[in-house]
Parts: structure tokens; C-alpha cells; sequence
């Protein structure tokens, strides 16, 4: 785990939109969504659209519309990869 992804997880221990994690982060919008598609790929993370309760299967070809309007969660693998670092 990189050290951007784990500052990233350090954010989802709630459900948090993808604005609420530009404004914590700092990132270029770009690379926040392609830290969050890395960490859905492997399993890290939940994502929820359009509200908080509709969670989505990951899938690259949805993501990429989608992710910026999304709300993220980390998953309970994401959490103990965290919590274990």
C-alpha cells in the first residue's frame, strides 16, 4: 500500500463523497479518481451512487463516469490492510 492510498483509507472510515475527499486531500481530481480505482480494484473500498445506501459493483467501464459523483467507504479488507500498516 503506497502512501497516498493509505492517507486515502485514513479518510473512509465513513461514507464520504468525492468532493469532501478533494477538499481533505488536496489532490488533482484526476489522480484522487485513480487512487480510488486502484483501491476498488483490489478489493479496499465500497463505493455508493447516487446516494449513500446504493452501493455499486465496481466495474472500470462505469467508474470512470461515475466516480466523481460517487461516495466512498473503505471495505473491511481496506480497514485492516490500514489499521495493520
Amino acid at each position: 500500500m503506497t502512501d497516498a492510498e493509505f492517507d486515502l483509507l485514513d479518510e473512509l472510515y465513513f461514507v464520504t463523497p468525492f468532493r469532501t475527499l478533494l477538499e481533505k486531500t488536496g489532490l488533482p481530481a484526476a489522480e484522487l479518481q485513480e487512487l480510488l480505482g486502484g483501491l476498488l480494484a483490489q478489493g479496499l473500498l465500497r463505493y455508493y451512487w447516487p446516494d449513500p445506501d446504493t452501493e455499486l459493483a465496481y466495474e472500470p467501464t462505469t467508474f470512470g463516469a461515475l466516480g466523481r459523483d460517487a461516495s466512498y467507504l473503505a471495505s473491511k479488507e481496506g480497514l485492516l490492510q490500514h489499521n495493520t500498516r
